[in-house]
């Protein structure tokens, strides 16, 4: 597969002074609505649940209780509700070793054959598991459903179990398996029919599935609904219950102090006092961040990413609302030589008297070509410069910052050139072919930006071939990248084409086929099906790769946070809606536990 981004040819700047864009160039708005995160809450957010007390050794001994319950499971049904529950609750990480264990045990089983006579659910159940787990499975295990589509009973709790299942299992599919996609068809059908006629938990979790399958979804932000649904079943284990509402409220201790530190960042930069058209968004690019990771060892990858989608935000709004064309050219001409710029010079630039409102001395800055922007694209420039090398210290310290910082300011030259691509067609009034225009906006999507930044975060900036691997793994980070571009355009689409903003694939699309909104929409989820195929292929493979699994999860998850994202319209646009809920759930308020 070819993945290419339309190359610009960068014009000498025109803009005598900063003034010269406003008399040319009419600055828009998106009138987005002040942020409701303040400072002084975020910093009262006090959840020190890892430091009480007596938490960490009833932890400790909860999870000892729990090691043996999957190798006392004798039966595989037992084994797999088990670990199944285990995953629901956010607990597979304590326990890798023995679900590793118990599934090489359930695999092995009538010599790793299904059994026939094993009811759909239980079929569904095991082939999921193992697929996400990496084993083999064949499509071919659960070509059973064909057989029982004529003798389903509407009025049977068992066949709308098996039916759930069976949804939730097809989501795993690779290309080519036509069965996998007969059956999500299937059972998507059938729950959709049946859902009015249910009642109590079965009802829940049939909503939750045709709403979005667990495959598509963030784990870490279902667990609060998990536990709750987890408390109400007759045979829960009181200890997993336990062991989970704890693990929560420690992990999500660790996520607060991320919070209060990175929210004190963004108050200190002072960036947003000269942007005030942008979207003042920290704590929502924060759940992003923590939706790519959650895991407590790695808060320096959450705060990091949590600056990068900020500056994304502040950037494209940037792009997309206030410079002008020739300010946008002088804006990624002076990104492009940031990116070429040796990382020694950078440095000396960075602590230079550089001054970026005013006049500066440090000719090295191309400050000639700098100076003639708004004071707004000025401050953003610098802000941007400063993140970045911070970011690139953080990674490899003293030793190796420099080797990361190169690779850090080209993902950064690479999504402002597809930047400025979408605004040389706006100023034209251009609309692209739907492939023309998702030959860019992978790029622009902040996709292949964020995964470079988390790469090297995940301990592979010091392997020689480091470039090489990421070149190896860029059908995953571009099929991860069309989902994020993909589920921005349905959630954002119709705002964006109300006050003129640049066509999105559902537009190019409209207008290529000469079709109707819904049928354009249709078609993109099509896309964003056959994406989520190509990258399962990767999920669930690189066996001979161990060492890329972290990285993969971290990828694989950043297609999940833009389904959350954009799943009820513009999560970054929109505050007070379903992502408002989803911040404080996830991050403000801890689980009860008596």
């Amino acid at each position: 597969m070819e993945y290419k981004t339309e190359q610009v040819q960068f014009q000498p700047c025109e803009a005598d002074s900063p003034q010269v864009g406003d008399k040319l160039h009419q600055r828009r708005s998106a009138n987005y609505r002040p942020n409701l995160w303040k400072y002084d809450f975020l910093r009262s957010l006090n959840n020190n649940n890892d430091l009480k007390e007596g938490i960490k050794e009833r932890i400790e001994r909860l999870v000892e209780e729990v090691k043996p319950m999957l190798s006392e499971a004798v039966d595989s049904l037992p084994k797999l509700e088990l670990i199944d529950s285990m995953r629901k609750l956010g607990l597979s990480n304590l326990f890798v070793t023995e679900i590793k264990e118990a599934l090489e045990t359930v695999a092995s089983t009538n010599g790793g054959v299904f059994n026939v006579e094993d009811r759909l659910y239980a079929s569904a159940l095991r082939f999921r598991l193992l697929r996400q787990h990496g084993h083999v499975v064949s499509q071919y295990e659960l070509r059973m459903f064909k057989e029982g589509r004529n003798t389903l009973n509407g009025s049977n709790c068992e066949d709308v179990e098996d039916m759930i299942q069976l949804l939730e299992a097809s989501h795993l599919a690779l290309e080519g398996e036509n069965i996998l996609d007969e059956a999500k068809a299937f059972s998507t059908g059938i729950v959709q029919e049946r859902v009015s006629g249910l009642d109590g938990q079965l009802l829940k979790r049939a909503v939750h599935a045709l709403e979005l399958p667990m495959h598509w979804r963030v784990q870490w932000f279902d667990i609060k609904w998990q536990i709750g649904l987890y408390e109400q079943q007759e045979d829960k284990q009181s200890n997993l219950l336990e062991l989970a509402k704890l693990n929560f409220n420690t992990v999500q201790a660790t996520h607060q102090r991320d919070l209060r530190e990175i929210s004190r960042w963004w108050r200190d930069l002072g960036l947003i006092e000269h942007v005030n058209f942008t979207r003042d968004r920290l704590v929502e690019s924060f759940l992003c961040a923590l939706g790519l990771s959650q895991e407590s060892r790695f808060s320096s990858l959450r705060k990091s990413l949590t600056k990068v989608i900020i500056l994304i935000l502040v950037i494209d709004d940037i792009y997309d609302l206030y410079g002008s064309l020739e300010e946008l050219e002088c804006f990624t001409g002076a990104i492009t030589r940031l990116a070429t710029m040796p990382p020694n010079l950078y440095l000396s630039c960075l602590f230079s008297s550089f001054s970026l409102i005013g006049k500066s001395n440090a000719s090295r800055w191309d400050s000639e070509q700098i100076q003639q922007l708004p004071d707004c694209m000025k401050v953003c420039f610098r802000a941007l410069c400063d993140a970045t090398y911070d970011i690139a210290y953080d990674i490899g310290k003293d030793e190796d910052w420099h080797r990361v910082l190169p690779h850090l300011t080209k993902a950064w030259e690479d999504f402002c050139r597809a930047l400025l691509n979408e605004a040389k067609w706006d100023n034209m009034g251009y609309t692209p072919s739907l492939e023309e225009y998702l030959n860019n906006a992978w790029t622009s999507s902040s996709g292949p930006l964020i995964l470079s930044h988390t790469y090297y975060f995940m301990g592979h900036m010091k392997l020689d071939d480091a470039a090489d691997l990421l070149q190896r793994n860029k059908d995953l980070i571009y099929n991860v990248s069309m989902i994020i571009r993909l589920c921005n355009d349905l959630g954002t689409s119709t705002a964006e084409r109300d006050r003129g903003d640049a066509p999105s694939s559902v537009v190019c699309y409209m207008r290529e086929a000469k079709v109707s909104e819904d049928v354009a929409r249709k078609h993109i989820k099509v896309l964003i099906n056959q994406a989520w195929k190509r990258i399962n292929a990767r999920c669930f493979g690189n066996a001979e790769r161990p060492f890329l699994r972290p990285f993969i999860n971290v990828t694989v998850n950043a297609a999940r946070v833009a389904h959350m994202l954009y799943q009820f319209g513009d999560g970054f646009g929109i505050q007070d809606g379903d992502i408002q809920q989803q911040i404080l759930s996830i991050v403000i308020k801890r689980l009860a536990h008596n």
